[in-house]
């Protein structure tokens, strides 16, 4: 799913005209492995970051019309737009240098193909790779890419 426009943020971001974006789920493993891969190949820094139980997090997932209690999709925000489940990831990776670009392909396959398996990875995704009881604390070099990285507070989740 994708939806153009830019997206002001609470704290007046404009994802339109600030770096790419990328919102993950801070306790899921499988997600915050992706959000280090990212951090590690992402070398011009094109990406900001924030967890999905931060408030800007939880606020861009409402708009999403998705649940803020339950992330089965992490969002890439592109040039404004928002990419979810496997188009997601192939946005992240059509942002890095070298060879990473290859994996974007994957946003051909077909809806009937990429949906059902992204659905099951993500529905299973703490039973295979793991989950923490908290999401990590950035050093303060990681914490500089990070649009929000202060987690909701429970009345901002509801």
């Amino acid at each position: 799913m994708e939806n153009a426009g830019a997206m002001p943020s609470k704290a007046g971001i404009d994802l339109e005209e600030e770096n790419n974006l990328i919102v993950f789920d801070g306790e899921c493993v499988l997600c915050s492995r992706f959000f280090q891969f990212m951090l590690r190949h992402d070398r011009a820094q094109r990406f900001s970051f924030a967890t999905a139980q931060s408030a800007l997090g939880q606020r861009l997932y409402r708009e999403q019309g998705l649940p803020v209690d339950d992330f089965e999709t992490n969002l890439v925000f592109v040039g404004g737009r928002c990419y979810q489940r496997l188009d997601a990831f192939a946005a992240a990776m059509r942002a890095l240098p070298g060879i990473w670009p290859v994996l974007g392909l994957c946003r051909f396959l077909p809806k009937v193909v990429k949906d059902p398996l992204y659905h099951a990875a993500a529905r299973n995704r703490y039973r295979l790779f793991g989950r923490t009881a908290t999401c990590m604390v950035p050093s303060p070099e990681v914490k500089a890419r990070f649009l929000d990285w202060i987690p909701a507070q429970p009345e901002e989740r509801a």
